[in-house]
């Protein structure tokens, strides 16, 4: 059941009756007829059916990136872009969720014809140049860096889809993406690279290419610490740029060693930072670098236990009583089995501990670590990409076509965090409840009615926040 609205006049009621029809039908429902007899009244002709709330939200945050006017009016380019957070689909589908929505979408054979303009690294820049305006870069800004893979259903490689270390576990050809974002997860720049790339190759030409392409005398990107070698931390100080990184703790550190010598039996409180001064590089051309230690209860108390659970497992394995499976705390000495004790007291001193490190000049523990922190921003973006968007280029083979398609993501994403910062809501949530209320162009006669039914108040305040957004620009 569903109240359509009030009527006053018989006009009304047939206005009305028009919409319900049209509600029933998107639903794909049948209209009663429960034969009271009564002459039924000849039904009003709609002429026309479109998601007018929905389009019109979507278009403002298009034009508010400015993508637009950097896209020369492109209108196939935008209706792609926002025909996938309508309803992420192959490009060919595309065109019926287009329809659906109210547009006059183009052709096929249009849409095939402006994909390879869509792959130029040209078009891709001047996307990027719009995001940066948007999000105004400065001489000091901080970007958050992360790689994901993309795999395809196929079994052979072609040089750019190649097998490699798949964070899925998958065997298939694959690419690397490579995802550049500012502090609030906003995207900023992605990269395809050849699926069999080591993850840690490809942050520096991606660093490099962001600040040539914005002329930005200084960058700090943050990553994760498996992003960044020894190596890669050497060439990033060495082109100039700034870095943030998890730093990986394979000992106990001095400093925490030192702070447990004159704390005996002491737990270490909530939040304590310890700061180690780090040198890396050959003598006479070393570079200063800040390491920070924090240790915080909730994360030692999570890795106690899954330490005790794989302790147990390790014990069970060594009795006899479990099969051996992978297990860091076993020891294998030819054919006998023990469990690795001094592993084990390693891994309980260092539970809870997380360590950070830096070569900003002059750095602050609470800047390091909450910018650290933010990681889950560029995550964030990774997952919508991947699941709302459905990034993955399953139907296409060409490079040309896969750059183009994520080009095509890759200003949908933009889109997207600009419309849920604006509203305060999910992108899915936003699409959802906006593309059910539809505005219909009714033939009452000789005159034409336009129709809708009223919106809740929740998606008229995200309207509302859209239109007042437009305004300050």
């Amino acid at each position: 059941m569903d109240h359509i609205g009030s009527a006053h006049t018989p006009e009304d009621v047939e206005v009305l009756k028009a919409v319900a029809r049209q509600r029933m039908i998107a639903a794909g429902q049948d209209e009663l007829d429960f034969g009271d007899g009564r002459p039924r009244r000849r039904a009003l002709t709609i002429l026309a059916s479109r998601a007018e709330h929905l389009w019109n939200a979507l278009s403002a945050g298009f034009e508010q990136l400015g993508f637009d006017a950097a896209c020369d009016g492109d209108e196939v380019f935008k209706q792609l872009v926002l025909g996938r957070l309508v309803e992420p689909t192959s490009k060919l589908d595309t065109l019926r969720v287009l329809a659906e929505v109210g547009l006059r979408p183009p052709g096929y054979a249009t849409v095939k014809r402006r994909l390879p303009v869509y792959s130029k690294q040209a078009w891709r820049r001047r996307l990027a140049a719009a995001c940066a305006r948007h999000v105004g870069l400065g001489p000091t800004t901080l970007v958050l860096y992360d790689v994901s893979t993309l795999y395809f259903e196929t079994d052979q490689g072609d040089g750019f889809r190649e097998s490699g270390f798949s964070k899925e576990r998958r065997l298939e050809p694959q690419i690397t993406i490579g995802l550049l974002t500012d502090a609030r997860g906003f995207p900023l720049m992605v990269e395809a690279f050849e699926g069999n790339r080591a993850e840690t190759t490809t942050i520096i030409p991606s660093i490099q290419a962001f600040q040539a392409a914005h002329q930005l005398p200084e960058v700090t990107v943050v990553a994760d610490a498996g992003m960044l070698s020894d190596g890669n931390l050497r060439a990033l100080s060495g082109a100039g740029l700034r870095f943030i990184v998890g730093q990986k703790i394979p000992d106990v550190p001095y400093v925490v060693r030192h702070w447990m010598d004159t704390h005996p039996g002491e737990q270490p409180p909530d939040g304590l930072i310890l700061t180690q001064p780090w040198a890396r590089g050959p003598a006479g051309q070393q570079v200063k670098e800040t390491i920070y230690y924090q240790y915080r209860a909730d994360r030692a108390r999570r890795t106690l236990r899954g330490i005790g659970e794989q302790v147990g497992k390790a014990e069970r394995a060594v009795a006899g009583k479990a099969p051996v499976k992978r297990n860091r705390f076993i020891a294998l000495t030819g054919a006998q089995k023990s469990v690795n004790r001094e592993l084990e007291a390693k891994a309980r001193t260092l539970a809870g501990w997380k360590g950070y490190i830096t070569n900003l000049a002059t750095p602050t523990p609470e800047y390091v670590i909450g910018a650290y922190h933010q990681l889950w921003q560029v995550e964030k973006s990774f997952r919508m990409s991947k699941s709302d968007l459905k990034a993955r280029p399953v139907y296409h083979h060409l490079k040309d076509s896969i750059e183009a398609h994520l080009t095509i993501v890759f200003a949908a994403l933009a889109v997207a965090r600009w419309l849920e910062s604006t509203t305060g809501v999910s992108i899915k949530a936003l699409v959802k409840t906006l593309r059910r209320h539809r505005t219909i162009d009714i033939q009452a006669g000789d005159t034409i009615v336009t129709a809708e039914n009223a919106l809740p108040d929740d998606a008229q305040a995200w309207l509302d926040a859209i239109h007042q957004a437009r305004g300050r620009h």
